[in-house]
């Protein structure tokens, strides 16, 4: 469904990404780890179109989306979400849901109807007539969800959806995004909850400094040297072999 291939992304003498490839197929959950700085969110900006790679090549659905606009990606049916939550503030949580599903139709009550529909999915219809600008961490973050969901996505980009919960909301979160997948929606995520990728993951891709170091099953990638020395710094892995 998703194909990147040799993708890179500068600033300036910052090499951001560096010739990543990576595949997301049909249905699947797959997550893209590593440690802060590492260029995930700039690698899902390039993929959604609010960046535009300086080299490589993103293929969704068998067709480029290299030089589309973000909007034009969304009606394709690939959106992502923001880790930082921005809310409409002066609407009601269905008013900001009703906004994702006006991606795809301008009846206001077929909007309305989607966004019903999208809030019970993620949890949240006890909340619509709610103000935006009143919901928790956890409330904003499952509204960004459904906001996205709202535009009728065949391949979600979640960025670090559990950032700020706590263990509980998380285990909820990760029974919604199980819903999703169930619901036929393909799913790849950015995600520092280890436990959460290990519960959610079919595959796991890792970045550091920019470049893809590591991929495959969660439990293959978490015993990977080379991950390990992202993660805690340079000896880490030889220590923990032997049992330092």
């Amino acid at each position: 469904m998703l194909k990147v291939n040799n993708v890179t992304k500068r600033f300036g003498g910052l090499v951001a990404v560096s010739s990543v490839d990576l595949e997301v197929n049909e249905q699947e959950i797959v997550s893209l780890i590593g440690p802060n700085g590492a260029g995930k969110t700039t690698l899902f900006a390039m993929v959604a179109g609010f960046l535009k790679a300086d080299e490589g090549r993103i293929d969704f659905k068998n067709a480029s989306v290299l030089g589309m606009k973000p909007h034009q990606i969304c009606q394709l049916g690939m959106v992502r979400t923001f880790q930082i939550t921005q809310p409409f503030a002066g609407l009601t949580t269905l008013q900001n849901i009703m906004v994702g599903a006006y991606s795809n139709t301008s009846d206001t009550d077929l909007a309305r109807t989607k966004a019903e529909e999208v809030a019970e999915v993620v949890g949240m219809t006890s909340l619509l007539n709610q103000g935006a600008d009143g919901l928790t961490v956890a409330g904003r973050k499952r509204l960004e969800l459904a906001r996205a969901l709202a535009t009728d996505p065949k391949l979600l980009l979640l960025d670090e959806v559990m950032a700020g919960l706590n263990p509980t909301e998380i285990d909820d979160i990760v029974k919604v995004i199980k819903g999703i997948r169930d619901r036929g929606i393909t799913i790849f995520l950015i995600e520092h909850v280890m436990k959460a990728v290990m519960n959610l993951s079919d595959r796991t891709y890792v970045l550091n400094d920019g470049k893809l170091i590591a991929s495959g099953t969660p439990s293959s990638v978490a015993e990977n040297p080379q991950v390990i020395e992202a993660y805690l710094g340079h000896g880490a892995a030889e220590a923990m072999a032997e049992g330092g």
